[in-house]
Protein backbone atom coordinates (compact mmCIF):
# COMPACT_ATOMS: atom_id res chain seq x y z
CA UNK A 1 0.00 0.00 0.00
CA UNK A 2 0.96 3.23 -0.95
CA UNK A 3 2.37 5.60 1.97
CA UNK A 4 -0.58 8.27 2.96
CA UNK A 5 1.10 11.48 3.01
CA UNK A 6 0.75 15.14 2.47
CA UNK A 7 3.01 16.83 0.04
CA UNK A 8 5.73 18.74 1.51
CA UNK A 9 7.00 21.90 0.33
CA UNK A 10 9.20 21.76 -2.67
CA UNK A 11 10.82 24.25 -5.54
CA UNK A 12 7.94 24.28 -7.33
CA UNK A 13 5.46 26.30 -5.19
CA UNK A 14 4.42 29.25 -6.77
CA UNK A 15 1.72 31.15 -8.44
CA UNK A 16 -0.07 30.06 -11.60
CA UNK A 17 2.07 33.05 -13.33
CA UNK A 18 4.75 32.84 -12.01
CA UNK A 19 7.57 30.80 -12.86
CA UNK A 20 9.00 28.01 -9.50
CA UNK A 21 11.66 28.80 -6.94
CA UNK A 22 14.78 26.86 -6.92
CA UNK A 23 17.88 27.06 -5.39
CA UNK A 24 20.54 28.68 -6.08
CA UNK A 25 23.38 26.05 -7.19
CA UNK A 26 23.10 24.48 -11.04
CA UNK A 27 19.36 25.24 -11.78
CA UNK A 28 19.59 29.20 -12.84
CA UNK A 29 16.02 30.70 -13.07
CA UNK A 30 14.80 30.96 -16.56
CA UNK A 31 13.43 34.08 -17.70
CA UNK A 32 10.42 33.36 -19.42
CA UNK A 33 6.61 34.36 -19.51
CA UNK A 34 5.29 31.27 -21.80
CA UNK A 35 6.76 28.01 -23.15
CA UNK A 36 9.57 26.07 -21.23
CA UNK A 37 10.54 27.30 -17.79
CA UNK A 38 12.32 24.57 -16.14
CA UNK A 39 13.46 21.13 -17.15
CA UNK A 40 15.72 19.02 -14.36
CA UNK A 41 17.41 16.79 -16.76
CA UNK A 42 17.94 14.35 -13.68
CA UNK A 43 14.40 13.65 -12.00
CA UNK A 44 11.94 14.94 -15.00
CA UNK A 45 10.46 11.43 -16.95
CA UNK A 46 11.90 11.47 -20.62
CA UNK A 47 9.28 11.72 -23.14
CA UNK A 48 7.11 13.93 -25.62
CA UNK A 49 4.19 15.71 -24.50
CA UNK A 50 0.89 16.47 -26.47
CA UNK A 51 -1.54 19.01 -25.80
CA UNK A 52 -4.51 20.68 -28.05
CA UNK A 53 -4.68 24.59 -26.86
CA UNK A 54 -8.70 25.32 -26.21
CA UNK A 55 -8.88 28.25 -28.63
CA UNK A 56 -7.24 26.91 -31.15
CA UNK A 57 -6.65 24.02 -34.09
CA UNK A 58 -3.17 23.18 -33.74
CA UNK A 59 -2.33 19.80 -31.76
CA UNK A 60 0.98 19.38 -30.98
CA UNK A 61 3.60 16.79 -29.57
CA UNK A 62 6.61 18.93 -27.96
CA UNK A 63 10.05 17.08 -26.51
CA UNK A 64 11.12 18.15 -23.12
CA UNK A 65 12.94 21.18 -24.14
CA UNK A 66 9.45 22.77 -25.43
CA UNK A 67 10.66 22.42 -29.23
CA UNK A 68 8.03 21.47 -31.59
CA UNK A 69 8.53 17.80 -32.44
CA UNK A 70 5.47 17.17 -34.42
CA UNK A 71 2.07 18.99 -35.02
CA UNK A 72 -1.66 18.05 -36.72
CA UNK A 73 -4.21 21.16 -38.32
CA UNK A 74 -7.88 20.51 -37.65
CA UNK A 75 -10.60 22.30 -38.84
CA UNK A 76 -12.11 22.35 -35.11
CA UNK A 77 -11.27 23.25 -31.66
CA UNK A 78 -10.77 20.31 -29.36
CA UNK A 79 -13.69 19.02 -27.98
CA UNK A 80 -12.23 18.08 -25.70
CA UNK A 81 -9.67 15.19 -25.47
CA UNK A 82 -6.87 14.15 -27.92
CA UNK A 83 -4.99 11.49 -27.89
CA UNK A 84 -1.95 9.71 -29.68
CA UNK A 85 -3.12 6.01 -30.52
CA UNK A 86 -0.17 3.14 -30.46
CA UNK A 87 -0.69 3.35 -34.89
CA UNK A 88 0.99 7.04 -34.69
CA UNK A 89 -2.33 8.27 -35.57
CA UNK A 90 -4.10 10.69 -33.39
CA UNK A 91 -7.91 10.61 -32.07
CA UNK A 92 -9.25 14.10 -31.78
CA UNK A 93 -12.45 15.40 -29.96
CA UNK A 94 -13.83 17.68 -32.03
CA UNK A 95 -15.98 20.83 -31.61
CA UNK A 96 -19.12 21.61 -33.61
CA UNK A 97 -21.42 23.21 -32.49
CA UNK A 98 -24.88 22.37 -32.07
CA UNK A 99 -27.27 25.12 -31.46
CA UNK A 100 -29.21 22.50 -28.98
CA UNK A 101 -26.42 21.56 -26.51
CA UNK A 102 -24.78 24.56 -24.97
CA UNK A 103 -22.85 25.69 -21.46
CA UNK A 104 -20.28 23.10 -21.45
CA UNK A 105 -20.95 20.02 -23.71
CA UNK A 106 -18.59 20.91 -26.16
CA UNK A 107 -18.13 17.59 -29.02
CA UNK A 108 -20.12 16.17 -31.92
CA UNK A 109 -17.60 14.51 -33.52
CA UNK A 110 -13.94 12.15 -33.68
CA UNK A 111 -11.52 12.47 -36.34
CA UNK A 112 -8.43 10.25 -36.83
CA UNK A 113 -5.63 11.74 -38.19
CA UNK A 114 -2.45 10.12 -39.50
CA UNK A 115 1.01 10.98 -38.85
CA UNK A 116 0.72 13.44 -42.46
CA UNK A 117 -2.46 14.73 -41.56
CA UNK A 118 -4.46 12.42 -43.47
CA UNK A 119 -7.85 12.11 -42.01
CA UNK A 120 -8.46 8.52 -41.95
CA UNK A 121 -11.65 7.73 -40.15
CA UNK A 122 -14.44 10.51 -38.46
CA UNK A 123 -17.55 9.66 -36.96
CA UNK A 124 -20.45 12.40 -36.32
CA UNK A 125 -22.41 12.16 -32.85
CA UNK A 126 -24.58 15.14 -32.86
CA UNK A 127 -28.58 15.68 -33.15
CA UNK A 128 -30.85 17.90 -31.92
CA UNK A 129 -31.62 14.97 -29.93
CA UNK A 130 -27.73 13.91 -28.39
CA UNK A 131 -24.41 14.87 -28.36
CA UNK A 132 -20.85 13.15 -27.86
CA UNK A 133 -18.65 15.20 -25.76
CA UNK A 134 -15.58 15.71 -23.54
CA UNK A 135 -13.90 12.28 -23.44
CA UNK A 136 -13.09 8.74 -25.43
CA UNK A 137 -11.47 5.88 -24.63
CA UNK A 138 -9.59 3.48 -27.05
CA UNK A 139 -10.85 -0.29 -26.08
CA UNK A 140 -8.07 -3.07 -26.40
CA UNK A 141 -10.15 -4.67 -29.59
CA UNK A 142 -9.78 -0.56 -31.02
CA UNK A 143 -13.67 0.00 -30.47
CA UNK A 144 -14.30 3.20 -28.55
CA UNK A 145 -16.12 4.49 -25.44
CA UNK A 146 -17.46 7.94 -25.62
CA UNK A 147 -19.45 10.35 -23.23
CA UNK A 148 -22.41 11.80 -24.56
CA UNK A 149 -25.35 13.42 -23.32
CA UNK A 150 -29.49 12.88 -24.47
CA UNK A 151 -32.77 15.13 -24.01
CA UNK A 152 -34.96 14.47 -21.08
CA UNK A 153 -38.20 16.93 -21.06
CA UNK A 154 -39.51 18.31 -17.88
CA UNK A 155 -42.01 15.93 -17.92
CA UNK A 156 -39.99 12.65 -17.95
CA UNK A 157 -38.05 14.75 -14.94
CA UNK A 158 -40.85 14.95 -12.85
CA UNK A 159 -41.61 11.31 -13.83
CA UNK A 160 -38.29 10.45 -12.21
CA UNK A 161 -39.16 11.76 -9.04
CA UNK A 162 -36.93 15.56 -9.69
CA UNK A 163 -37.74 18.07 -6.90
CA UNK A 164 -40.10 20.42 -9.16
CA UNK A 165 -38.49 23.34 -6.94
CA UNK A 166 -34.87 22.50 -8.54
CA UNK A 167 -36.01 22.24 -12.27
CA UNK A 168 -37.58 26.38 -12.02
CA UNK A 169 -34.47 27.48 -13.44
CA UNK A 170 -33.47 24.99 -15.54
CA UNK A 171 -33.68 27.16 -18.86
CA UNK A 172 -33.96 25.38 -22.70
CA UNK A 173 -36.89 23.30 -20.98
CA UNK A 174 -34.57 20.30 -20.89
CA UNK A 175 -32.14 18.08 -18.69
CA UNK A 176 -29.42 16.84 -20.37
CA UNK A 177 -28.15 13.76 -18.44
CA UNK A 178 -25.28 11.45 -19.38
CA UNK A 179 -24.68 8.37 -21.29
CA UNK A 180 -21.91 6.36 -22.70
CA UNK A 181 -21.70 4.52 -26.03
CA UNK A 182 -19.01 2.36 -27.65
CA UNK A 183 -18.21 2.86 -31.09
CA UNK A 184 -17.44 0.47 -33.80
CA UNK A 185 -15.59 1.61 -36.50
CA UNK A 186 -17.61 0.72 -39.75
CA UNK A 187 -16.01 2.69 -42.54
CA UNK A 188 -14.09 5.99 -43.28
CA UNK A 189 -16.70 8.06 -42.39
CA UNK A 190 -19.26 5.95 -40.08
CA UNK A 191 -19.11 3.82 -36.87
CA UNK A 192 -21.44 1.34 -35.31
CA UNK A 193 -22.86 1.99 -31.75
CA UNK A 194 -22.19 -1.64 -29.83
CA UNK A 195 -22.84 -0.81 -26.19
CA UNK A 196 -24.41 1.43 -24.54
CA UNK A 197 -25.25 2.21 -20.89
CA UNK A 198 -27.44 5.38 -19.14
CA UNK A 199 -27.82 7.01 -16.02
CA UNK A 200 -31.60 7.26 -17.04
CA UNK A 201 -31.66 3.66 -16.15
CA UNK A 202 -30.58 3.86 -12.33
CA UNK A 203 -31.83 6.67 -10.76
CA UNK A 204 -33.49 6.55 -7.04
CA UNK A 205 -35.50 9.25 -5.27
CA UNK A 206 -37.02 9.92 -1.83
CA UNK A 207 -39.09 12.80 -2.79
CA UNK A 208 -42.43 11.27 -4.70
CA UNK A 209 -43.85 8.17 -3.48
CA UNK A 210 -45.93 8.02 -6.40
CA UNK A 211 -42.87 7.35 -8.93
CA UNK A 212 -41.93 3.86 -10.22
CA UNK A 213 -38.19 4.70 -8.62
CA UNK A 214 -39.11 5.51 -5.03
CA UNK A 215 -37.05 4.24 -2.07
CA UNK A 216 -34.68 4.53 0.57
CA UNK A 217 -31.38 6.25 -1.13
CA UNK A 218 -29.03 5.59 1.67
CA UNK A 219 -29.99 1.77 1.30
CA UNK A 220 -29.25 1.87 -2.64
CA UNK A 221 -25.41 3.69 -3.37
CA UNK A 222 -25.67 1.47 -6.67
CA UNK A 223 -28.20 3.48 -7.66
CA UNK A 224 -28.24 7.56 -8.42
CA UNK A 225 -30.13 10.43 -6.61
CA UNK A 226 -32.25 12.22 -8.92
CA UNK A 227 -32.03 14.98 -6.16
CA UNK A 228 -28.80 14.59 -4.93
CA UNK A 229 -26.60 16.88 -6.46
CA UNK A 230 -29.12 20.11 -6.93
CA UNK A 231 -26.95 22.83 -6.72
CA UNK A 232 -24.83 24.22 -10.06
CA UNK A 233 -21.75 26.75 -8.10
CA UNK A 234 -20.66 28.40 -10.87
CA UNK A 235 -24.03 29.86 -11.75
CA UNK A 236 -25.97 29.45 -8.82
CA UNK A 237 -28.38 27.85 -10.51
CA UNK A 238 -30.44 24.98 -8.49
CA UNK A 239 -29.69 22.89 -11.53
CA UNK A 240 -27.82 22.39 -14.69
CA UNK A 241 -28.67 21.25 -18.25
CA UNK A 242 -25.57 19.28 -17.83
CA UNK A 243 -26.84 17.61 -14.80
CA UNK A 244 -24.14 14.87 -14.55
CA UNK A 245 -21.47 17.12 -16.71
CA UNK A 246 -19.11 14.38 -16.86
CA UNK A 247 -15.62 15.02 -17.86
CA UNK A 248 -13.93 11.98 -18.14
CA UNK A 249 -14.11 8.20 -19.59
CA UNK A 250 -11.24 5.51 -18.69
CA UNK A 251 -11.41 1.80 -18.78
CA UNK A 252 -9.19 -0.91 -16.78
CA UNK A 253 -8.54 -4.43 -19.11
CA UNK A 254 -7.43 -6.08 -15.36
CA UNK A 255 -10.84 -5.77 -14.27
CA UNK A 256 -12.93 -4.90 -17.59
CA UNK A 257 -14.35 -2.00 -15.63
CA UNK A 258 -15.44 1.54 -16.73
CA UNK A 259 -14.61 5.05 -14.71
CA UNK A 260 -16.83 8.04 -15.44
CA UNK A 261 -15.81 11.35 -13.86
CA UNK A 262 -19.18 12.84 -12.88
CA UNK A 263 -18.40 16.68 -12.03
CA UNK A 264 -22.23 17.23 -11.23
CA UNK A 265 -22.39 14.86 -8.61
CA UNK A 266 -18.50 15.55 -7.19
CA UNK A 267 -17.94 12.10 -7.64
CA UNK A 268 -16.39 9.12 -9.66
CA UNK A 269 -18.74 6.23 -10.46
CA UNK A 270 -17.43 2.46 -11.80
CA UNK A 271 -19.38 0.56 -14.20
CA UNK A 272 -18.92 -2.96 -15.38
CA UNK A 273 -18.44 -3.56 -19.06
CA UNK A 274 -18.63 -7.29 -19.04
CA UNK A 275 -22.69 -6.54 -19.47
CA UNK A 276 -24.53 -6.39 -22.82
CA UNK A 277 -26.74 -3.46 -23.90
CA UNK A 278 -29.45 -4.83 -22.40
CA UNK A 279 -28.26 -5.98 -19.08
CA UNK A 280 -26.67 -2.52 -18.71
CA UNK A 281 -30.42 -1.12 -18.45
CA UNK A 282 -30.95 -3.12 -15.54
CA UNK A 283 -29.65 -4.17 -12.16
CA UNK A 284 -28.48 -8.01 -12.23
CA UNK A 285 -26.20 -9.45 -14.93
CA UNK A 286 -22.45 -8.72 -16.27
CA UNK A 287 -19.31 -9.99 -14.22
CA UNK A 288 -20.41 -8.25 -11.20
CA UNK A 289 -24.06 -9.91 -11.49
CA UNK A 290 -25.00 -5.97 -10.87
CA UNK A 291 -25.87 -5.15 -14.31
CA UNK A 292 -25.44 -1.54 -14.80
CA UNK A 293 -25.99 -0.58 -11.80
CA UNK A 294 -22.81 2.02 -9.81
CA UNK A 295 -20.26 -0.86 -8.62
CA UNK A 296 -18.37 1.75 -6.60
CA UNK A 297 -18.83 5.54 -6.34
CA UNK A 298 -15.96 8.13 -4.58
CA UNK A 299 -16.01 11.77 -3.38
CA UNK A 300 -19.13 12.88 -2.14
CA UNK A 301 -21.35 10.07 0.11
CA UNK A 302 -23.85 13.36 0.76
CA UNK A 303 -24.98 12.25 -3.02
CA UNK A 304 -26.17 8.84 -1.69
CA UNK A 305 -27.35 9.80 1.91
CA UNK A 306 -24.07 8.78 3.39
CA UNK A 307 -22.44 11.35 4.57
CA UNK A 308 -22.41 15.46 5.46
CA UNK A 309 -21.18 18.23 3.36
CA UNK A 310 -17.83 17.91 5.34
CA UNK A 311 -17.51 13.77 4.44
CA UNK A 312 -17.23 15.40 1.00
CA UNK A 313 -13.54 14.92 -0.95
CA UNK A 314 -14.18 15.80 -4.83
CA UNK A 315 -14.89 19.23 -5.90
CA UNK A 316 -15.76 19.05 -9.35
CA UNK A 317 -13.12 17.03 -10.52
CA UNK A 318 -11.55 15.95 -13.71
CA UNK A 319 -9.59 13.12 -15.02
CA UNK A 320 -10.25 10.53 -12.81
CA UNK A 321 -8.59 7.47 -13.96
CA UNK A 322 -6.91 3.91 -12.79
CA UNK A 323 -2.83 3.84 -12.91
CA UNK A 324 -1.69 1.63 -15.56
CA UNK A 325 -0.32 -1.48 -14.62
CA UNK A 326 4.01 -1.42 -13.89
CA UNK A 327 3.80 2.13 -12.74
CA UNK A 328 4.26 3.36 -9.69
CA UNK A 329 0.86 3.03 -7.65
CA UNK A 330 -0.57 0.69 -10.65
CA UNK A 331 -4.49 -0.07 -9.72
CA UNK A 332 -4.79 2.90 -7.37
CA UNK A 333 -7.28 5.70 -8.85
CA UNK A 334 -5.28 9.50 -10.11
CA UNK A 335 -7.37 12.53 -9.98
CA UNK A 336 -7.37 16.14 -10.61
CA UNK A 337 -9.29 17.66 -7.84
CA UNK A 338 -10.54 21.11 -9.08
CA UNK A 339 -11.80 22.73 -5.78
CA UNK A 340 -14.26 24.45 -6.84
CA UNK A 341 -16.55 25.25 -3.71
CA UNK A 342 -13.95 23.88 -1.52
CA UNK A 343 -14.25 25.20 1.81
CA UNK A 344 -12.83 27.29 3.57
CA UNK A 345 -11.14 28.26 0.70
CA UNK A 346 -10.77 27.10 -2.99
CA UNK A 347 -7.73 25.45 -4.11
CA UNK A 348 -6.63 22.21 -6.62
CA UNK A 349 -5.09 19.45 -5.52
CA UNK A 350 -4.04 15.74 -6.82
CA UNK A 351 -5.75 12.61 -5.41
CA UNK A 352 -4.18 9.70 -5.37
CA UNK A 353 -6.80 6.81 -3.89
CA UNK A 354 -6.87 3.06 -2.98
CA UNK A 355 -10.29 1.78 -4.20
CA UNK A 356 -11.51 -1.39 -1.57
CA UNK A 357 -11.63 -3.96 -3.66
CA UNK A 358 -11.45 -7.23 -1.92
CA UNK A 359 -10.51 -10.60 -2.72
CA UNK A 360 -12.65 -11.90 -4.60
CA UNK A 361 -12.74 -8.43 -6.84
CA UNK A 362 -15.71 -6.55 -5.29
CA UNK A 363 -15.57 -2.78 -3.70
CA UNK A 364 -16.54 -3.77 0.12
CA UNK A 365 -18.83 -1.34 1.33
CA UNK A 366 -19.78 -1.37 5.40
CA UNK A 367 -23.57 -1.06 6.19
CA UNK A 368 -24.79 2.41 6.37
CA UNK A 369 -21.13 3.51 5.86
CA UNK A 370 -19.35 5.49 2.68
CA UNK A 371 -17.39 3.83 0.13
CA UNK A 372 -14.01 4.14 1.47
CA UNK A 373 -10.60 5.24 1.49
CA UNK A 374 -10.72 8.30 4.21
CA UNK A 375 -7.82 9.51 2.92
CA UNK A 376 -5.71 9.82 -0.13
CA UNK A 377 -2.55 7.58 -0.58
CA UNK A 378 -0.80 10.15 -1.85
CA UNK A 379 -1.54 14.10 -2.68
CA UNK A 380 -0.24 17.07 -4.02
CA UNK A 381 -1.12 20.39 -3.62
CA UNK A 382 0.98 24.03 -2.75
CA UNK A 383 2.54 24.83 0.19
CA UNK A 384 0.33 27.62 0.16
CA UNK A 385 -2.59 25.61 -1.30
CA UNK A 386 -4.47 28.56 -3.48
CA UNK A 387 -1.25 29.37 -5.13
CA UNK A 388 -2.03 26.22 -7.25
CA UNK A 389 -5.83 26.64 -8.33
CA UNK A 390 -7.42 25.85 -11.92
CA UNK A 391 -11.48 25.93 -11.47
CA UNK A 392 -12.58 23.61 -14.72
CA UNK A 393 -10.70 21.34 -16.89
CA UNK A 394 -7.27 19.73 -15.78
CA UNK A 395 -5.94 16.61 -15.32
CA UNK A 396 -2.99 14.67 -13.62
CA UNK A 397 -0.74 11.81 -15.59
CA UNK A 398 1.16 9.24 -13.47
CA UNK A 399 4.53 8.44 -15.30
CA UNK A 400 6.56 5.62 -15.50
CA UNK A 401 9.01 7.20 -13.01
CA UNK A 402 6.55 7.83 -9.95
CA UNK A 403 6.53 11.52 -11.54
CA UNK A 404 3.48 12.82 -12.00
CA UNK A 405 2.92 15.03 -14.87
CA UNK A 406 -0.26 18.12 -14.05
CA UNK A 407 -2.03 20.11 -16.18
CA UNK A 408 -2.96 22.87 -14.70
CA UNK A 409 -5.84 23.78 -17.90
CA UNK A 410 -7.13 27.25 -16.91
CA UNK A 411 -3.65 28.49 -16.70
CA UNK A 412 -2.14 26.44 -19.46
CA UNK A 413 0.44 25.21 -17.16
CA UNK A 414 2.24 21.67 -17.72
CA UNK A 415 4.46 20.60 -15.00
CA UNK A 416 6.03 17.46 -13.49
CA UNK A 417 6.10 16.52 -9.56
CA UNK A 418 7.99 14.06 -8.08
CA UNK A 419 6.70 11.83 -5.26
CA UNK A 420 7.93 14.31 -2.50
CA UNK A 421 6.00 17.48 -4.84
CA UNK A 422 9.30 18.58 -6.17
CA UNK A 423 8.53 20.36 -9.56
CA UNK A 424 11.22 19.02 -12.08
CA UNK A 425 9.63 20.29 -15.51
CA UNK A 426 7.19 23.59 -16.59
CA UNK A 427 5.87 24.89 -19.66
CA UNK A 428 3.63 27.43 -20.27
CA UNK A 429 1.02 27.32 -23.01
CA UNK A 430 1.82 29.83 -25.08
CA UNK A 431 -0.76 29.48 -27.55
CA UNK A 432 -3.85 31.05 -27.80
CA UNK A 433 -6.56 31.84 -31.08
CA UNK A 434 -4.37 33.72 -33.11
CA UNK A 435 -1.22 31.58 -32.29
CA UNK A 436 1.48 31.96 -30.20
CA UNK A 437 2.82 35.26 -28.19
CA UNK A 438 5.82 36.62 -27.73
CA UNK A 439 7.76 36.27 -24.42
CA UNK A 440 6.63 39.15 -22.55
CA UNK A 441 3.45 39.62 -24.05
CA UNK A 442 0.19 39.14 -22.05
CA UNK A 443 -2.17 36.58 -22.27
CA UNK A 444 -5.72 37.91 -22.90
CA UNK A 445 -8.65 37.00 -20.81
CA UNK A 446 -11.98 34.86 -21.76
CA UNK A 447 -15.20 36.76 -20.68
CA UNK A 448 -14.84 34.71 -17.46
CA UNK A 449 -11.64 35.54 -16.64
CA UNK A 450 -9.61 32.62 -17.57
CA UNK A 451 -6.80 33.28 -19.67
CA UNK A 452 -7.03 31.72 -23.56
CA UNK A 453 -3.96 29.93 -23.42
CA UNK A 454 -6.28 27.12 -21.32
CA UNK A 455 -5.59 23.41 -22.08
CA UNK A 456 -7.59 20.44 -21.12
CA UNK A 457 -5.43 17.88 -20.20
CA UNK A 458 -1.90 16.68 -21.47
CA UNK A 459 0.09 13.15 -21.79
CA UNK A 460 3.48 12.80 -21.82
CA UNK A 461 4.75 9.36 -24.16
CA UNK A 462 7.70 7.80 -23.55
CA UNK A 463 10.57 8.12 -26.25
CA UNK A 464 9.77 4.04 -27.15
CA UNK A 465 5.67 4.07 -27.11
CA UNK A 466 5.00 2.31 -30.23
CA UNK A 467 3.00 5.40 -31.91
CA UNK A 468 6.20 7.08 -32.17
CA UNK A 469 7.86 4.26 -33.61
CA UNK A 470 10.10 4.89 -37.03
CA UNK A 471 8.30 8.76 -37.03
CA UNK A 472 10.36 11.59 -37.75
CA UNK A 473 10.84 13.26 -34.34
CA UNK A 474 13.74 15.99 -35.21
CA UNK A 475 12.89 18.99 -33.05
CA UNK A 476 11.85 22.03 -34.66
CA UNK A 477 11.53 25.42 -32.84
CA UNK A 478 9.66 26.45 -29.38
CA UNK A 479 6.79 28.31 -29.92
CA UNK A 480 7.78 31.42 -28.34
Amino acid sequence: MAEQRERRPGPGDRPPGRRPRRPEDDRPPVKQAVDLRYWDKKKAFNGYTLFAPKHNTIIYLIDMEGRVCHSWKSRYEPGQSVYLLENGHLLHCCFMKNPGFTAGGEGGKLEEIDWDGNIVWEFVYSTDQYLMHHDVEVLPNGNILALSVEKKSIEECLAAGFDPDILKEMFGHTLNPDYVIEIQHTGKDSGKVVWEWHIWDHLIQDFDKSKKNYGDVAAHPELVDVNGASIEPMSGRRIHPFWNHMNSIYYTPELDQVMLSVRGNDEFWVLDHTTTTQQAKGHSGGQSGQGGDLLYRWGNPKAYKRGTLSDQKLFQQHDCQWIPEGYPGAGNILVYNNGLSRKPVEYSSVEEIMPPLDSQGKYSLAPGQAYGPQQPAWSYKAENPTDFYSSEISGAQRLPNGNTVICNGCHGVFFEVTPAGETVWEYVNPVIRSGPVKQGDPIPLDHRGHQFNGVFKVHRYAPDYPGLKGKDLTPGKNLA
